[in-house]
């Protein structure tokens, strides 16, 4: 039987993440047949031996498993079992990516060189990576990393702390956003800016990553308002012998650097701390920004929106739908302003909600008197205007 190329590609691609240890998840959707919901295929041990599984969820609320052996699957095989959803997201380390079909029969496949990069770049194949029911990913870091052990992450023998898996995996996530943003930004010496460090742990990973991964020459800033986190970050750069990484104990609002920084990461600063280091960023033409957000206010506080009353009424799905309001109206700021923009998902939101990484690219060549910049400014007030009616959203932080 034949397929359509966007189903057998990503068919591929789920072989070839499955075999590199790499797939995560495989969600299908909008099934053809009506007595079911969705089916989530996954890597699992059968037998001792790697599989692919599929979980098929059923209106019944009953769930029903099928298992294809790795050994003797092919991509035909998959695109078989897959013909029947017109949905396919393959989430796996590093990148994901969607197959859509259409009811009148057109195909297309999303963000798919993202994933074939992130498998690229990967040599995890071997059987031994593999132990029951868990996937053993080949991370950037293994944990024996000086700054790891001198952050708490890990012991001296590199061993991670069990207590700490969770930051160790949203560390060596954050650098595979990085690695993928790479093409975007200087090859030999970077200049990097951290607004809002915190403790930090991002900060260290990326002068690592930069300084010692990439081999380049890092000049990199850290600011945040509380001194004695400051004072502990300077030390333990100092100890690490981490000459280009500072940190500075000033409000973001108020910071200029010395030089204007190619990479603003962010990770979750508070309510609409987040606007400014993404204000401030544009102002400054970052190339890459990377932030994920933390808990979010204002726009709670102001929405006015009679189309979305139905869900407003209700204050929890209130909140939630100005979290991702807030987040888009931010995306479309930046948009305005000359990036390319997406959200990635940052950790597993089991581990942690706020899991959402904004991510621009700056355009190259951008002119804000163009029409693309003023049909992008356009949509940006005009969702602002939807959510918050006739407000003075001049003031607003978003």
């Amino acid at each position: 039987m034949e397929y359509n190329q966007h189903l057998l590609k990503v068919s591929s691609l789920i072989l070839l993440s499955a075999g590199k240890r790499m797939l995560k998840k495989a969600v299908c959707s909008k099934p053809s047949d009506k007595s079911l919901v969705k089916t989530v295929i996954t890597l699992k041990s059968i037998g001792g031996a790697p599989a692919l599984q599929a979980e098929l969820f059923h209106k019944d609320n009953k769930a029903t498993h099928k298992n294809f052996p790795l050994v003797s699957l092919t991509k035909e095989i998959i695109a078989e079992f897959l013909a029947d959803y017109m949905q396919i997201n393959l989430i796996c380390e590093g990148a994901d990516c969607e197959y859509r079909l259409s009811a009148s029969g057109k195909s297309v496949v999303i963000n798919d060189k993202k994933v074939e990069r992130a498998l690229a770049a990967t040599t995890t194949t071997a059987s031994s990576d593999f132990e029951g029911n868990n996937r053993r990913k080949k991370y950037i870091l293994d944990g024996s990393e000086p700054f790891l052990r001198r952050l708490g992450v890990a012991d001296e023998n590199g061993r991670v702390y069990d207590k700490k898996q969770a930051k160790f995996r949203q560390i060596n996530r954050f650098l595979e956003i990085i690695r993928d943003a790479e093409d975007k930004l200087p090859s030999d010496s970077i200049r990097i800016c951290d607004l809002c460090c915190g403790k930090s742990y991002l900060s260290f990973a990326a002068y690592h990553y930069f300084s010692v991964v990439r081999g380049m020459t890092v000049s990199m800033s850290g600011v945040d308002l509380k001194s004695d986190v400051v004072e502990y970050c300077n030390e333990v750069a100092g100890d690490l012998g981490f000459d280009g990484l500072e940190f500075i104990c000033m409000d973001i609002n108020e910071y200029s650097p010395s030089e204007l920084p190619s990479l603003v990461i962010s990770l979750h600063a508070c309510d609409i701390a987040t606007d400014i280091v993404l204000q401030k960023a544009a102002e400054w033409q970052t190339d890459v920004i990377l932030s994920t957000p933390c808990c979010h206010h204002e726009l709670n506080h102001n929405i006015s929106c009679e189309a979305l009353s139905f869900i407003t009424e209700h204050s929890m799905l209130r909140q939630k739908l100005c979290d991702a309001a807030t987040d888009a109206l931010r995306l479309a700021r930046l948009e305005a302003q000359g990036y390319a923009t997406s959200t990635v998902e940052l950790i597993d939101p089991n581990e942690t909600p706020k899991n959402v990484m904004l991510r621009a690219f700056r355009k190259k060549n951008f002119s804000p008197e163009s029409a693309e910049a003023r049909a992008a400014q356009e949509r940006y007030i005009n969702a602002k205007k939807f959510l918050c009616g006739d407000k003075d959203t001049s003031g607003f932080h978003f």
